[in-house]
């Protein structure tokens, strides 16, 4: 089971099976268009993730927590200079290791699919979903083996 999150859609699709299984609006970050690069900059990340987090309930309800930043982000942010060697280093290691990464890096974390409504862009970053499409998604999480975001 995965999740794909078209972004320029504001669409997130549950598949399962290779066959969509559930489809809903999500909410973004203000600065949608484009990757997560660094804290702060209110965009919501691109690439390939895992679930490495579950609170129930969170800040902003039901949240699943993604593995951002991921090893391509960290790659991308060490070449502009917005991490040192030894931070790319210990989000490597989290991802071989199959832990969370480090949240608290010029990078930004804490990224999470929750709660909070679809109806705008206002997050820091994360996905935001109606309660009722997280009754759908929340109970899935053991299954999905990864969350695709798309731009």
């Amino acid at each position: 089971m995965e999740i794909e999150i078209r972004k320029s859609a504001r669409e997130l699709t549950l598949i399962q099976d290779g066959k969509e299984a559930y489809r809903c609006r999500v909410g973004l970050g203000p600065n949608a268009k484009g990757p997560k690069q660094k804290s702060g900059d209110g965009r919501t990340p691109e690439g390939t993730y895992r679930i490495c987090l579950v609170k129930e309930p969170g800040k902003y309800g039901r949240s699943l927590g993604l593995s951002y930043p991921g090893e391509h982000d960290a790659r991308a942010g060490f070449l502009r200079g917005d991490i040192d060697r030894a931070t790319l280093e210990a989000i490597l290691l989290a991802h071989a290791q199959k832990r969370r990464p480090p949240w608290g890096t010029a990078l930004g974390g804490e990224i999470y699919l929750h709660e909070g409504g679809s109806a705008t862009d206002w997050t820091q970053g994360c996905v935001a979903l109606d309660a009722a499409d997280m009754d759908v998604i929340f109970p899935c999480w053991p299954q999905i083996e990864r969350v695709v975001l798309r731009p």
